[in-house]
């Protein structure tokens, strides 16, 4: 029997149950992300619990699961090497051009869809009676690896589809250009760092470790259907995209075009090219009548169905003012060139990576000299080429942030230098990233990047140098990122951080094992301060409730050394205390141990009512077990997994009210 176009459909419905669905897996995902990871509460259990149903039913009533959803959980596994197989159909490259009159020639009078020529790892995948049977990746064009578990953890595909019959199709497996900076971020090493998008997507898809793959987030844009016995697309590649949308694939984006309309669809993906967070080299032009363009038959190495048009990529010429060497944590150096501000593909660019010390001088760069520059597919500012080769620059043999010896070392034919001083500030940028996180100093306006750019400047040699930075006015301000505006919001930031407390300065430290929590322990037990801290013994720490001995030790030993002891004393003239746990006495909730779930009403938030039982001598812990004392959630009679876990233990169950007047706070709330 015929399988028509629908099947698996619900009608008019079905795109709205794949928006819902999709809506739902977001939703439900952000939730468990900020419950389990970041420590906080966006919906109630009962929210979750009903979101999470819906979510069933809809997969259940369409047939449809993607990948991420929280209702499937793929299991991670570790291969040997990835096997090699044969395509159903070889794979050919496209012809391609980069002049638009050349397009329009080949467009005519033919309904054409102008698509995005994604920049990423090309994947076939097949599916059979409704689920991911096979994903292969392009290889050769006639050979790929397969790399089907995955595949299966790409954020985006769906695992199971209402057709059941075989389904081949093509797409593009890319990273979005923030996964991009936040996994290269994470890379200390220059010379280990991805050059771009497209070589961490391959790298991440062909991995023989698929949990690392499932880090990376990988998402899939479906661009060619192979094969589906029994549709009927009406002859049409537009419709198999729709129907293809229909069974829970996203597909690349797409605009009809002829001839007489090509300028207008081009000005529109020149526009949205900028806004786009995924990477694209470029425009796909295919003909959107299936029969007539397979009867055009193929070359040896192109289809003649469709044609590949390519950036041009838009030029500028400048001239280098600086190259800048920035620090990074593990005392590598990176080579920034600083170049007069020139306009490309709409904005002003004034600053490009020279990734290291071989690139700098196979250029043969030197202040002064005429420089090419471009915008790598209309993103990543880069030169091109130096017109002028004076080979001038020098590469430095000071560190720039603590002024200690650099040295060059070769990895292979690469070369990059590096700070030789173990002491070098910036090789401690954890710690400075620690010291003005939310949690601790709180200095808003102040990054990991903009402390590298401080630290190449020399600013930045301990962490009282952070409230000195008003002396670097004038240079600051000339930063690139910076203006005026942007030194007076850092300097007030700065200054609200002076008003602190005991517990934030013990965490901001970094001393080992002391976390927010511990800190707070601390601080209370020595009735925050600051001298009694610094001076207490093991035993005496270890009698707080909370605190190990490992941690107790290096509490001591951390305090001991004289460099750390002296970088506190550096830094008290310019805080002021606040007391934390001053008001009541602080013994009511004295050696109780809280959990804390759902919506509150008397409270703003979960982190005020914890808090506020910390003032009081008790703790706050995220998950229910035999050494909790009271779970406090409004919903006392739901049946969450929290709420469960409290009845099975035996443990009260208390909603805000309960909680409140059961410790005499009604005068406090």
């Amino acid at each position: 029997m015929q399988q028509d176009m629908n099947q698996g459909q619900n009608g008019a419905e079905q795109p709205e149950n794949l928006t819902r669905m999709q809506e739902l897996v977001r939703l439900l995902n952000d939730a468990s992300r900020a419950y389990y990871a970041e420590d906080r509460e966006i919906m109630s259990d009962h929210e979750y619990d009903t979101l999470y149903d819906e979510l069933c039913g809809i997969e259940k009533k369409t047939g449809i699961v993607m990948a991420n959803s929280p209702t499937q959980r793929v299991g991670y596994e570790s291969v040997d090497s990835l096997p090699k197989e044969d395509h159903e159909r070889p794979m050919l490259s496209l012809d391609k051009t980069k002049d638009v009159e050349q397009l329009r020639s080949f467009i005519g009078d033919n309904r054409t869809l102008l698509s995005w020529k994604m920049d990423g790892l090309t994947v076939v995948l097949t599916y059979r009676d409704g689920a991911l049977a096979k994903a292969v990746t392009r290889g050769n064009g006639r050979t790929g690896e397969v790399v089907t578990n995955n595949a299966k953890t790409f954020v985006n595909i769906p695992l199971k589809i209402a057709y059941t019959g075989e389904l081949v199709l093509r797409g593009e497996a890319f990273i979005t250009y923030p996964d991009f900076e936040r996994i290269n971020s994470m890379i200390p090493e220059t010379e280990a760092k991805y050059k771009n998008p497209r070589n961490l997507c391959s790298g991440s898809v062909r991995q023989l470790n698929n949990e690392v793959t499932a880090s990376r987030n990988v998402h899939f844009y479906a661009f060619a259907l192979v094969r589906a016995d029994g549709v009927d697309f009406e002859n049409s590649h537009e419709k198999q995209f729709q129907w293809l949308k229909s069974q829970g694939f996203e597909t690349v984006g797409y605009r009809v075009a002829r001839s007489d309309t090509l300028d207008e669809a081009m000005e529109y993906f020149r526009n949205q090219v900028r806004k786009n967070d995924f990477p694209s080299d470029g425009l796909v032009a295919l003909y959107d009548d299936i029969a007539y363009g397979e009867s055009l038959g193929s070359t040896a190495k192109y289809p003649r169905n469709a044609y590949a048009f390519k950036w041009a990529d838009e030029m500028a010429k400048t001239r280098l003012l600086d190259i800048e060497w920035s620090p990074s944590r593990t005392g590598l150096l990176n080579p920034v060139a600083v170049f007069e501000p020139v306009e490309l593909e709409g904005t002003t660019v004034s600053r490009a990576s020279v990734h290291n010390v071989s690139i700098v001088r196979d250029l043969a760069l030197g202040i002064g000299d005429e420089l090419e520059v471009y915008k790598a597919n209309m993103i990543i500012p880069q030169i091109n080429r130096n017109l002028t080769g004076s080979g001038t620059a020098k590469i430095p043999e000071t560190c720039p942030a603590c002024g200690g010896p650099t040295g060059v070392k070769s990895t292979g034919e690469v070369q990059t230098l590096y700070c030789l001083n173990p002491d070098c500030p910036a090789k401690h940028m954890k710690s400075y990233t620690l010291f003005v996180s939310r949690d601790a100093m709180n200095m808003e306006g102040i990054s990991e990047q903009t402390l590298e750019k401080f630290m190449a400047h020399g600013m930045i040699h301990s962490r009282a140098d952070l409230y000195r930075l008003g002396r670097y006015e004038e240079t600051i301000t000339k930063m690139d990122g910076f203006g005026r505006k942007s030194f007076e919001n850092l300097m007030a930031g700065i200054e609200r951080s002076k008003k602190t407390t005991v517990s934030r300065l013990l965490f901001a430290l970094g001393i080992p094992g002391i976390g927010v929590a511990t800190a707070k322990l601390i601080s209370r037990a020595y009735d925050e301060d600051p001298d009694r801290i610094r001076a207490a013994a093991e035993s005496s720490l270890t009698a707080i409730d909370g605190i190990g001995d490992v941690t107790a030790s290096d509490f001591v030993k951390w305090w001991s050394d004289g460099k750390n002891a002296a970088s506190v004393d550096e830094l008290l003239p310019y805080l002021t205390f606040e007391k934390e746990f001053a008001g009541r006495g602080g013994s009511k909730l004295e050696g109780k141990t809280f959990v804390i779930t759902g919506s509150l009403a008397r409270f703003a938030n979960r982190k005020a009512l914890a808090e506020l039982i910390g003032r009081e001598g008790g703790k706050v812990t995220g998950s229910v077990s035999a050494k909790t004392d009271y779970l406090i959630n409004n919903d006392v009679h739901s049946a969450s997994a929290k709420n469960r876990k409290a009845a099975e233990l035996g443990i009260p169950i208390l909603s805000e009210e309960d909680f409140i007047t059961q410790f005499h706070f009604e005068e406090d709330v």
